[in-house]
Order: structure tokens, then C-alpha cells, then sequence
């Protein structure tokens, strides 16, 4: 004991280390605090105090978090750092930073996702602020190592090579690796020379040309990554609890399925709208080229024999030519024909002749030719 006390005087006291330490404190003690709660709370323990809920309201613990950080921040600048307050003020700021990380995949998600899966976000958030405080809490050398005049220079080097072996791992998808090389120089080197996982971004980016390489990474998920997957959600259950397992008729599962429904489709609805307008453009502008040069109007070709008028009818052939019956009866009898068709189930066509390519007698240039069908 007396040893113990010998060490925190010289090392965290004598270091001016003792607020950041009172803050790391305060954050696991709240945390696992408030874990502990929640699973009574879980488990209707009726001993234990329930939810705080006045007027019906469910009131999370994350808003209590956001107090003490509020007076924890504000606390600091107002007694400019003074002591004892800078350590009172440190230990709430702890207290509420562990609150708030708690709820961390709440405030990401913006739904109670506390338990379910996407709730394990929260206890990784929590575990990497640990991290993070323990490593400013013991210095900023890794392993606690004091720089000296003729060690300086190559611990600088350390610190640089594995920040960047750190980021190279975390890009690999081994997020464990990487927040524990932190402390460990020797972990996260490792884990940045091994295969990255088939899901990181460092495989779309760089196993995308390599098949025997994403090959290797995909058999190498399958043997070792499953196995110590396992083993971490153990280590999470233990923590944190296990999540719900959401049937399928589970109404969360239902307002999942609603959501996931909805953003479909509404991109489906704005892709059925883009085609819409743009094919009723291509009508629009097809019927206003038909009917500027509408064979009712001014704009009519002289028969091939050189008869005017007159040849155009009869080469066009009676009452399908320019100068039957058809032509007299104008473009609303054209319209019904139309509308007629569309109703019996027909879709409308419109032909495309080249440009320079002659009439065919006895054939209206706005008609598609008629292809004789094959009997079987």
C-alpha cells in the first residue's frame, strides 16, 4: 500500500497528472456504473430503482452526462484552473463524459438502439476513450519511456512510425489492433503488414485488381476473424450485456423494414418521374413536328407523274390518299384513331424515314409500312 502511494505522489501528483487522472476515474467508475444499472434495470430487479420517467417521459442518462460536462467545462474556465477545484471539476467531466459515450449509438443513429446491435458502437466509443485518456495519462512515449538527450531523436521515430502503423491498421478494418497499438508499438505493426479484412476500405481501395490477394483475405476472415469475433461479443456480453434478438414480427424490426422501404422508394419514384419527363418530351416534341407538317396543311408533294393535286390522290389510293375522304375529315379524326388504338391495347409507333428517301406510292409518309404476318 504504502508503495502504491509512493508511486501516485511521484508519478501523478509530482506530474501535475492528478485532474486527467481523477477525469479517467470518473469515466470507467461511471460507466460501469451505469451498466450495471441498466442490467437491473433489464432484468426487473425490484429492488433496484427503475427508469427516470416524470410524467411519462423517459428520461435517458446521457442527458444527466450532458450536465456534468456542462459544469465539469464551464466549472474549469470559471475558477481559471485553480486547485482544488481543477480536480473536482475534472472528476465530473469524467462522470459525464462516461455517460454520455454510453449513449453514444443513440445520439449516432438518433433512435433507442441501446439494445440491439447497432448499441455496440457505445461500448466501442467507450473503450476507446479509455484508451485515449490512459495514453495522455501516462505521456505521450509510448510504454511510459522518458525521453533523454540521446533517446530523443529515436523515439520521435517510434512515436511517428507507429502512428502510422496505427492508421494503416485501423484502415484495414482491425479496429481492436489499432487502438491497442496505441499503447503496444509491436501490436499495430503487425496488423499493418497482415491482410486487411474484405470489408475494410483499405481492400476496396487495394484488393479490387488482386483476386488471389482478396481471395487469401476472404479464407482468412473464414478461419481466423470469425473466432475472435466470437470472442469479442463474448467480452461485449460480459460488458455491456447481450442485445435483443428482434424477431422478425418484432415492430422494431417492422419500423427498420418501413425506413428501409420508404428511402427505396423514393429513389424509385424520383427515377419513374425522370423517365416520365423525358419521355414526354419526346412526345411533345414528336406531335409538334407531326403536326407542323400535318398532310392537312399547306405541305404536299406533287406526284412523281406531275399531275399536282389530282396525281396525289390517286397515287396515294382513294380514300388512305391526300385527296379522299381522309383528308377532308382533318387531324381530330386522326386524334380518335389514335385514343382508339391506345384503347384496344396497341401501342403507337412512329416511323422514321431517312432524310432524301422518295415516297412510296401508296403509302402515306406518316404511316408505318404494315408487315404481313407468318401464319404457323
Amino acid at each position: 500500500m504504502t508503495t502504491l502511494l509512493d508511486g501516485y505522489r511521484e508519478h501523478i501528483v509530482a506530474a501535475h497528472k492528478q485532474p486527467l487522472f481523477l477525469l479517467l476515474v470518473g469515466f470507467i467508475t461511471s460507466f460501469v456504473f451505469i451498466r450495471f444499472s441498466v442490467r437491473m434495470i433489464r432484468a426487473q430487479v425490484r429492488w433496484w430503482p427503475g427508469n427516470v420517467t416524470p410524467g411519462g417521459l423517459h428520461i435517458h442518462h446521457m442527458v444527466f452526462g450532458l450536465g456534468f460536462l456542462l459544469v465539469g467545462g464551464i466549472g474549469v474556465f470559471a475558477t481559471y484552473g485553480g486547485h482544488p477545484w481543477i480536480d473536482l471539476f475534472g472528476l465530473l467531466f469524467g462522470i459525464g463524459c462516461g455517460l454520455v459515450l454510453d449513449e453514444f449509438a443513440l445520439i449516432l443513429h438518433l433512435d433507442d438502439v441501446y439494445w440491439s446491435e447497432q448499441g455496440r458502437k457505445s461500448v466501442d466509443a467507450v473503450i476507446f476513450g479509455i484508451l485515449f485518456t490512459g495514453l495522455l495519462l501516462v505521456g505521450y512515449v509510448p510504454l511510459g519511456a522518458e525521453p533523454t538527450g540521446e533517446t530523443r531523436w529515436g523515439l520521435v521515430t517510434v512515436i511517428s512510425v507507429n502512428a502510422l502503423a496505427m492508421v494503416v491498421t485501423l484502415l484495414k478494418g482491425k479496429m481492436w489492433t489499432g487502438l491497442l497499438g496505441i499503447m503496444v508499438p509491436g501490436l499495430s505493426w503487425v496488423g499493418a503488414i497482415r491482410l486487411a479484412r474484405p470489408s475494410s476500405p483499405w481492400a476496396r481501395w487495394r484488393y479490387a485488381g488482386r483476386p488471389r490477394r482478396r481471395a487469401r483475405a476472404l479464407r482468412r476472415e473464414r478461419r481466423l476473424h470469425r473466432r475472435a469475433d466470437i470472442a469479442r461479443t463474448w467480452l461485449f456480453d460480459l460488458i455491456a450485456g447481450a442485445p435483443d434478438k428482434v424477431s422478425v414480427n418484432h415492430p422494431a424490426a417492422h419500423r427498420v423494414a418501413e425506413r428501409m422501404a420508404a428511402r427505396a422508394s423514393a429513389h424509385l419514384d424520383a427515377h419513374a418521374a425522370r423517365a416520365l419527363t423525358r419521355r414526354s418530351a419526346r412526345l411533345a416534341d414528336r406531335r409538334s413536328a407531326a403536326g407542323g407538317e400535318h398532310p392537312s396543311g399547306n405541305h404536299r408533294t406533287s406526284g412523281a407523274n406531275g399531275n399536282g393535286g389530282a396525281g396525289n390522290g390517286a397515287a396515294y389510293g382513294g380514300a388512305g390518299g391526300y385527296g379522299g375522304p381522309a383528308d377532308q375529315a382533318g387531324p381530330r379524326d386522326g386524334s380518335q384513331r389514335r385514343r382508339r388504338t391506345v384503347r384496344a391495347g396497341r401501342d403507337r409507333t412512329y416511323a422514321v424515314r431517312p432524310t432524301g428517301q422518295p415516297l412510296r406510292p401508296g403509302r402515306h409518309r406518316w404511316l408505318r409500312p404494315r408487315t404481313r404476318r407468318m401464319s404457323r
